[in-house]
């Protein structure tokens, strides 16, 4: 009768558990002989220790445990030594590991930088088997990081180790039975070829060509994602006779998700080869793409156009992708619409300009009207990126009245986009028409019902104003800015006190003692205590712009009326609007005398305030003022 003999690795596993129940045993001693154990205790013992407690974690109930277990595989093997680590820890690994995803997810990130406890990159193979165990589980995360691992420690490996472990491995995967194997197959290709023979090369292309063929959509897709990365490795002779067919065949598959995927096949591709190979070989299957039925792969072909124009070539781009281009951005589905409107400022510029103006621009008029919001606030972020191309005379011609619609569509979106990117159109034709054009725009978008769409207005200001100059802005825009001090919304206001303080440092201090300060001083006096508190805001926002003098005829005086003020919170605001007022007094000798009476005087009247709020932010002021 014969008896079955155990498996190496089973041996492994049945030591390691005796192990744990012998230490276990041994390290549990009654208090009567503790010490005598303690002096008995054996190095085999000692050395078993590690591997037992690992055992032991990573048998426990609790998950956290046993994740803390794997973390801690380093430190465990560094115990271990190389030698048993091999000879126990990755067996033990291999076979008991049966767990949940998050725990098999850690064991392949830790094995990825496990060579070194192994013995070094000679003995990295010893770390393929559990990790090709992982690459065929069912939970994606896993695979792919067993992937990734496996591609690191497979640039570790001599020759040697690739013919006898890597190889034999990538072929158990790309035949396996069950597809996930196959998936994660697709992923290793790249990384050993380099290394192998050329007869070795030849099987991995010939395997590779097999799993872009298999019947498993998931399969294809895998092969259609990696066929870009393991292009890379090959010479050109071997991508035209091998890859292209894959390709080809790739890019007519039933399923949009396989065919999706190409694109960025067909950039690295034509990355490879010249520009008149390009033309011959890629050119139709682009077309093809560019034109699918389904609005996925048109997506791709759009969200990768300009890298495609460049890896094509100047000529090819100006001669034949123009057309490709007005069909995407005519697409049918406005997310297609929206990536290719993304693309049109850099397309524009590896193209002739009367191009621009005869093919791309009327596209463009057109998606000004577009029935999608979003298709037209895509307009509105992207039309200003033509001007640079157009040059001032064309921008005033077909750019201007674009921005005038877009100015006024209805979505606050659009108009919000067309504002922020004004810039570059100021560069182009200068301040002066773009304010004769748009400003009435403007003027009527700084009361508009969407408050983001103000705010957007007001941060546009203090540009405006550096190119208008201070005799338009005072005529034109400064009851706009001082309006904006009253508004419902309280970033409107606090952006509206930060553009007063940019524009007194545009137009200067006497600008602002003669224009401005009169206005927000006779908002102290308002019977609103919004308009109070949005008064100290602004004369303390200012105050690091303005000079002690005029600190001290306006600004001080209006800070201190309002120390008696019914509302608490308009109270503490005095104390905080003095805290910043007097470091610059002291600057000053002249005025430096004021901090010692006139605000010290108000700060201690604040600190004996019935309201603890008003009092806490006067106590921090004090402090603050008696340390400077």
């Amino acid at each position: 009768m014969e008896i079955d003999q155990p498996s190496a690795s089973d041996s492994n596993v049945s030591d390691i558990n005796t192990s744990s129940s012998n230490v276990t045993a041994t390290t549990t001693p009654t208090p009567a002989d503790n010490l005598g154990e303690s002096v008995a205790r054996t190095s085999e013992e000692q050395e078993l220790y590690p591997i037992a407690v690992l055992v032991d974690e990573l048998k426990n109930e609790d998950v956290q445990l046993r994740l803390n277990a794997i973390r801690n595989l380093s430190t465990i093997a560094m115990a271990l030594g190389p030698q048993r680590t091999r000879d126990e820890l990755i067996p033990f690994l291999n076979e008991s590991i049966d767990d949940e995803d998050e725990i098999l997810l850690a064991v392949a990130e830790e094995l990825a930088n496990f060579s070194e406890y192994v013995g070094g990159p000679e003995y990295a193979h010893y770390l393929l088997s559990p990790l090709e165990n992982l690459a065929s589980v069912e939970e994606v995360l896993v695979r792919d990081k067993a992937v990734e691992s496996i591609n690191r420690i497979v640039s570790l490996l001599n020759p040697s180790q690739i013919t006898h472990y890597f190889i034999p491995l990538l072929k158990r995967l790309s035949s396996a039975e069950w597809f996930t194997g196959r998936i994660s197959a697709c992923g290793l290709y790249a990384a050993g070829y380099s290394k192998c023979t050329e007869e070795q090369q030849n099987e991995l292309r010939t395997a590779f060509a097999q799993l872009i063929q298999d019947d498993t959509p998931m399969v294809k897709r895998a092969a259609a994602k990696a066929l870009a990365n393991f292009s890379k490795e090959l010479n050109q002779q071997h991508l035209i006779s091998h890859i292209l067919p894959l390709f080809l065949r790739l890019i007519n598959d039933d399923q949009d998700t396989v065919r999706l995927l190409t694109v960025e096949d067909l950039v690295q591709i034509a990355k490879m080869l010249s520009p008149e190979e390009s033309k011959q070989y890629l050119l139709a299957p682009l077309k093809s793409l560019g034109q699918d039925r389904s609005w996925r792969v048109r997506y791709m072909v759009a969200t990768h156009f300009n890298e495609l124009c460049e890896a094509f070539g100047e000529q090819i781009t100006r001669e034949e992708m123009v057309t490709l281009f007005v069909s995407l951005i005519k697409d049918s589905e406005g997310e297609v619409k929206i990536l290719s409107i993304g693309q049109a400022p850099t397309f524009a510029k590896k193209i002739d300009q009367s191009i621009v103006i005869e093919k791309i621009l009327p596209c463009i008029k057109e998606l000004v009207i577009d029935t999608n919001q979003h298709v037209r606030a895509a307009v509105a972020t992207n039309i200003s990126g033509l001007a640079p191309i157009l040059s001032k005379d064309l921008t005033i011609e077909y750019l201007l009245p674009l921005f005038l619609q877009l100015l006024k569509d209805d979505f606050p979106d659009v108009r919000l986009n067309i504002i922020s990117k004004l810039e570059n159109v100021n560069q182009v034709i200068g301040v002066d028409r773009l304010s004769q054009s748009l400003l009435p725009a403007i003027v009527d978008l700084a009361e508009d019902k969407q408050w983001r769409v103000r705010l957007a207005i007001i941060e546009y200001i203090p540009l405006l104003a550096s190119q208008l100059g201070v005799g338009f802005f005072d005529e034109k825009l400064l009851n706009l800015c001082l309006s904006w001090l009253g508004d419902a919304v309280f970033s409107i206001r606090d952006a509206a006190t930060t553009n007063l303080k940019k524009l007194v440092e545009i137009f200067g201090h006497d600008w602002a003692n003669n224009t401005v300060l009169p206005q927000v001083m006779e908002m102290a006096h308002n019977n609103n205590y919004l308009y109070r508190m949005t008064t100290l805001f602004a004369l303390t926002t200012m105050a690091t712009s303005l000079t002690s003098d005029i600190i001290k005829d306006k600004v001080l005086s209006t800070v201190t009326e309002l120390v008696d003020d019914p509302i608490p919170n308009v109270r503490f605001n005095v104390a905080k609007s003095l805290e910043v007022l007097a470091p610059i007094l002291k600057q000053d000798p002249t005025t430096a005398e004021l901090v010692d009476t006139k605000v010290m005087d108000v700060l201690k009247k604040l600190a004996q305030d019935k309201d603890v709020d008003v009092r806490w932010f006067a106590d921090k002021a004090l402090l603050s003022v008696q340390g400077n």
